[in-house]
């Protein structure tokens, strides 16, 4: 049973699991409530069919598994949010600091490839 981070937005009080096949609702609800303690109000399951299209060197079909997914409504109240485990930094870098000198010479940089606006558009190499 695996945590998995959803593609689409989902409620807040709704975990999406990867589970194995075998696997039921009653399974994963009381899985989650005797070992984890967590309360549960509904499970939805539903199996995720794989594709069957790759070709590997030989050119033979390579099929990936298949597998469950499990989504779990918490209790009342109960609301989940993944850790932020990258958060970005806000300090700024202190002068004379590699990255100030690296972030100094990206600008330049680009200040130095972006093309004269006088001349509508058209590339450097392009004179008249």
């Amino acid at each position: 049973m695996t945590l998995v981070r959803p593609g689409k937005e989902q409620p807040p009080d709704t975990v999406q699991f990867r589970i194995s096949m075998e696997m039921t609702k009653f399974d994963v609800q009381n899985y989650l409530q005797r070992i984890y303690s967590v309360p549960v109000s509904a499970v939805r399951t539903r199996i995720q069919y794989c594709t069957n299209r790759k070709r590997n060197h030989l050119n033979q079909r390579v099929k990936r598994p298949d597998y469950k997914v499990a989504y779990v409504q918490l209790g009342q109240g109960q609301t989940f949010q993944f850790p932020d485990l990258f958060p970005e930094k806000e300090d700024t870098p202190e002068p004379g600091s590699f990255e100030d000198v690296q972030r100094e010479f990206m600008e330049k940089e680009q200040q130095r490839q972006r093309g004269d606006p006088r001349r509508g558009g058209l590339n450097d190499w392009f004179g008249l």
